[in-house]
């Protein structure tokens, strides 16, 4: 993940992307979350999706961000990847 990183902030340095990962930020961060803890976990797209109940390409979908998930199958990921998912919402 350390190379994600490094990449990410080069990119940030751009405003335009800056903006734009703001306005998509918690999206990428679910994203980000879940990916990583499946890399640490070593556990293979194909496994995770056997055991959310879905297919493969809907993982690498989610992954590489072209899917938007419903909350449904963001709580079946992270049940496959045996970590809580916890969604809150503050007023502002």
């Amino acid at each position: 993940m350390k190379n994600y990183r490094q990449f990410k902030k080069r990119l940030l340095k751009n405003p335009k992307i800056k903006k734009t990962y703001k306005e998509l930020g918690p999206e990428f961060e679910v994203v980000a979350l879940l990916l990583e803890m499946r890399l640490k976990k070593h556990i293979t797209q194909r496994e995770i999706a056997k055991k959310a109940g879905t297919k493969q390409s809907a993982i690498s979908r989610f992954e590489s961000g072209t899917y938007n998930p419903s909350l449904s199958f963001l709580y079946k990921v992270a049940d496959a990847l045996n970590v809580e998912l916890k969604v809150s919402v503050n007023t502002k």
